[in-house]
């Protein structure tokens, strides 16, 4: 596995869903780079045993965590603890947002049998 990333190369979006571009997996943990286009979002959801943090590197989110929604600029971080419902999504007229999210543990890979 390749240690180090670039993210900032990583810009592709899609015009049907937010795009999930994977960076490391493991058992334990997980990082992608989500590029959402003008519009898109991620559903408000949860994960009974997983904690998630968005944390946006270009563009302005719209976070939810738990009962408080948070409008986010590049540089900042939101965690969504394990149990609560969140989601993402790019509020903007125009131009893409790209979020790194992290996500620990794994929810398909850290979990026995």
């Amino acid at each position: 596995m390749n240690r180090m990333r670039d993210t900032t190369t990583i810009t592709e979006g899609r015009d049907d869903k937010l795009a999930k571009h994977n960076l490391f997996e493991t058992p334990r943990c997980f990082a992608d780079v989500y590029v959402l286009r003008p519009g898109q979002a991620q559903s408000v959801h949860s994960h009974a045993g997983e904690d998630k943090c968005y944390f946006v590197l270009e563009g302005a989110a719209r976070v939810t965590s738990g009962a408080e929604v948070f409008e986010a600029a590049p540089g900042a971080i939101v965690w969504c603890p394990a149990g609560e419902d969140h989601g993402i999504e790019n509020p903007a007229a125009e131009g893409d947002l790209r979020v790194l999210v992290f996500m620990a543990p794994h929810p398909k890979l850290g979990k026995p049998g």
